[in-house]
C-alpha cells in the first residue's frame, strides 16, 4: 500500500519534477516507510512507500528495471505474486527483488497489455516505457485502489489522491454540476470519471488506459463479470452454491494473509467479517488480532455491536480489542476526518472507520475487512423489491436516491443546476446495459461496479491509508464476485438479504450472529445533529466560504438549520449533514 504521483507531458517539455515532488510529499500518511522521484525527459514520477511485502531497499519504487527498459509506480497488493514470479522465472526472467512490483513489470514485459488479467489483487499501477516512451496505466477490476487524473497546461497529472493533485497546482478547481448533482441525488456517490471538482477525474475500475508519446491515449475496459445464469451450474442445488461460496471466500480470505507483517482484521460483530475470523481461525490462524468499535448512544440510537463482535472473539481465541468512542472524542475528529477524504464522502462510517484506524494502525500495520459482502450478495432493503418489478428504474430510484432532480433543484441555487436528471439518465443507461438477466442483476451489477467503489471500498482505503494501515477486503476477490453475479438471485435475497452467503456461514460461525438484526458502524451524534455537532454544520454553511461559493439557496439552509432532525433520507441520513459535509471538505481545501 502506497501512494503515486506522476506527470507526463504533451508539449514536448520535460517534466515538472517539483510539481511531482509536492504531490509526493502530501502523501506520506499512506507511505510512511520510504519516498521516492524519478525522471526521464517528459515523465516525472513520485511515490511514498508502506513497507508489507520485502522490506528491504530492493524493493524501493519508483522501480526501475534497467534490463527491461521499465519504470514503474504501483500502489496495492497482487496476491499471487509468487504464482506469478514462479512462472515468469519459468519463461527466463531473473528478479532483484522478493515484492510484488517486480513482478508486476515483468509482467508486462512478457504479456503486454493483458498483464493484468494476470493480477489478482488490488491494484492502482503507472508504467513507463524508456525505449518507446509509452505510459501505461491500470487500476484493479473492483476500483479498490484509486487513481486521480488531472489535465494541466501541456500535461497529464496522476495521484493516489486528489489533494496530491491540488498540491501540484495548475488544477481547476470549479465544481462540477454533474458531480454535484450526483452527490446531492444518488446518495452522494459521483461515478467515474467524474469528482466534484470540474478539473479532476479519475481512472475508472478494470480499466487500463495507455498514453502514446505523441500525447494521443486509448482506454478499454479489461472486465466486467457477466450477471447471467451459467448453465453448467444450473443444476446446483441451494446447499451446492453455499459451499461453493464458502469455499471461494475460504480461498479469498486465505490469499490476504500473505505478508512479511501481521495481519489483524476489523471485526464489526456482523455476519461478513465475523465469518472472515472464523474462515481465518479454520485455516490455523490462531491469536488472530481483532478490533471493534463502538460509540455511546445519541437520541435513543444504539452505538456499538460490542455483544456481537465479543462472542466471535470468544469463539474463536482472538486477540481482541473493542475502543468506545464518546462524543467527546468524535467531535474533536471531526475535521480530521474529512481531511482524509479524497473525495466528499457522507456515510457515518468515515469517521468510525478513521477513528478505528488511528488504534489499530498502532498494532498492525495489514488489516482485512468485511467490505462489500452486502452489494456483492444483496444484502440491502432495496434488493427484494427489485425481484419481479416492473419498473426496474423507479423501484430502485425510490429505494437508493436521497432526493430526486426537483428536490436537488430546490436546494441548490440556479447557476449550480445541472443541465438534466444526471442520476436518473445514468441508472437508466446501466440498467439498460445488456449482461443482466434480471431486474435484481441491474441492480446488484450498478451497485457493485459504482455503488461500492465510491462509497464504502473509498471509505476504507481513504481512512485506514491516512494512517499507512493495508486493508484487504476479501469479498472483493473478483473470482468471488464473478461466482456471486451466477448466482440465481432467489438465493441471494432469501433470508432477509445475502442468504446464500447466511446459510453458507451457519458452517462456521455462531447462529446468533447470523439471526441478529442487520448492523453497522453506527456513528448516531451525525445522524441525530445537537450540541457540538450541530454548531459544527452551522458553522461550515454559513462561513464565508459558503456564502460566496453560493452552492445552496440561503431560505433553505436557514429552514434546515431552525430543524436539524426533521426527517432522514431513505437510506437514513441526515440532509443537513449531507450538505455540511460538503462544505466542510471544500472549506477544509481552502477552495
Amino acid at each position: 500500500m502506497c501512494g503515486l504521483s506522476g506527470e507526463i507531458r504533451r508539449d514536448g517539455r520535460t517534466a515538472d519534477v517539483a510539481a511531482v515532488a509536492r504531490m509526493t510529499a502530501t502523501m506520506g500518511d499512506r507511505g510512511p516507510d520510504g519516498s521516492g522521484v524519478w525522471s526521464a525527459g517528459p515523465v516525472a514520477l513520485g511515490h511514498r512507500r508502506l513497507k508489507v511485502i520485502d522490506l528491504s531497499e530492493h524493493a524501493a519504487q519508483p522501480m526501475v528495471d534497467a534490463q527491461l527498459g521499465l519504470t514503474g509506480v504501483f500502489n496495492g497488493m497482487i496476491y499471487n505474486y509468487p504464482q506469478l514470479r514462479h512462472e515468469l522465472e519459468s519463461l527466463g526472467h531473473v528478479f532483484f527483488s522478493h515484492g510484488d512490483t517486480e513482478v508486476i513489470l515483468k509482467a508486462y514485459a512478457q504479456w503486454g497489455e493483458d498483464f493484468v488479467d494476470r493480477l489478482l489483487g488490488m491494484f492502482a499501477v503507472v508504467i513507463v516505457e524508456r525505449d518507446s516512451g509509452r505510459v501505461v496505466m491500470a487500476r484493479d477490476r473492483l476500483g479498490i485502489k484509486p487513481l486521480y487524473l488531472a489535465e494541466v497546461s501541456g500535461a497529464l497529472r496522476f495521484a493516489s489522491t486528489l489533494p496530491a493533485l491540488l498540491a501540484g497546482g495548475e488544477i481547476d478547481t470549479t465544481i462540477d454540476r454533474v458531480a454535484l448533482h450526483h452527490y446531492l441525488s444518488f446518495h452522494s456517490v459521483v461515478p467515474a470519471p467524474h469528482t466534484i471538482l470540474q478539473g479532476v477525474r479519475k481512472l475508472p475500475p478494470a480499466t487500463i488506459r495507455v498514453i502514446e508519446p505523441d500525447g494521443t491515449d486509448r482506454e478499454r475496459r479489461y472486465w466486467s463479470p457477466p450477471y447471467t445464469r451459467d448453465p453448467e451450474k444450473a443444476s446446483w442445488s441451494a446447499e451446492e452454491w453455499e459451499e461453493a461460496v464458502l469455499d471461494a471466500l475460504r480461498l479469498a480470505v486465505k490469499r490476504r494473509m500473505i505478508s512479511d507483517v501481521e495481519v489483524g482484521v476489523l471485526l464489526s460483530g456482523g455476519v461478513d467479517s465475523s465469518l472472515v475470523v472464523g474462515l481465518l481461525a479454520e485455516q490455523g490462524q490462531h491469536g488472530l488480532r481483532t478490533f471493534s468499535i463502538g460509540f455511546e448512544a445519541v437520541g435513543g440510537r444504539s452505538g456499538d455491536e460490542f455483544v456481537y463482535s465479543d462472542l466471535v472473539a470468544e469463539r474463536f481465541g482472538t486477540t481482541h480489542m473493542k475502543m468506545l468512542v464518546t462524543p467527546a472524542r468524535v467531535l474533536p475528529a471531526l475535521d480530521r476526518a474529512v481531511a482524509a477524504m479524497s473525495e466528499p464522502m457522507v456515510s457515518h462510517d468515515v469517521v468510525a472507520f478513521y477513528l478505528l484506524s488511528e488504534e489499530v494502525s498502532k498494532h498492525v500495520k495489514v488489516v482485512q475487512s468485511g467490505q462489500g459482502a452486502d452489494e456483492v450478495f444483496a444484502g440491502y432493503h432495496w434488493y427484494p423489491p427489485m425481484l419481479g418489478t416492473d419498473d426496474p428504474v423507479s423501484t430502485y430510484k425510490q429505494a437508493f436516491f436521497d432526493r430526486d432532480s426537483a428536490g436537488v433543484a430546490a436546494l441548490l441555487q440556479e447557476e449550480w443546476h445541472a443541465e438534466r436528471d444526471e442520476s436518473l439518465r445514468f441508472v437508466e443507461e446501466h440498467f439498460a446495459r445488456e449482461g443482466a438477466d434480471t431486474a435484481l442483476d441491474k441492480a446488484l451489477r450498478l451497485d457493485t461496479e459504482i455503488m461500492l467503489v465510491d462509497d464504502p471500498v473509498k471509505r476504507v482505503d481513504n481512512t485506514t491509508m491516512s494512517f499507512g494501515l493495508e486493508a484487504r477486503v476479501p469479498f472483493l476477490d473478483h473470482e468471488l464476485v464473478e461466482l456471486a453475479a451466477q448466482c440465481p438471485p432467489e438465493l441471494k435475497t432469501a433470508h432477509g438479504g445475502k442468504g446464500v452467503l447466511k446459510q453458507a456461514a451457519r458452517r462456521v460461525i455462531p447462529n446468533e450472529v447470523i439471526d441478529r438484526p442487520k448492523g453497522y458502524f453506527p456513528v448516531p451524534a451525525l445522524t441525530h445533529l445537537e450540541g457540538g455537532f450541530l454548531e459544527r454544520v452551522r458553522d461550515a454553511l454559513t462561513a464565508p466560504a459558503a456564502k460566496e461559493r453560493g452552492l445552496f439557496r440561503p431560505e433553505v439552509v436557514d429552514r434546515m438549520l431552525a430543524d436539524p432532525n426533521a426527517g432522514l433520507t431513505p437510506l437514513g441520513g441526515n440532509p443537513l449533514w449531507q450538505l455540511a459535509l460538503l462544505e466542510m471538505w471544500l472549506q477544509g481545501l481552502d477552495l
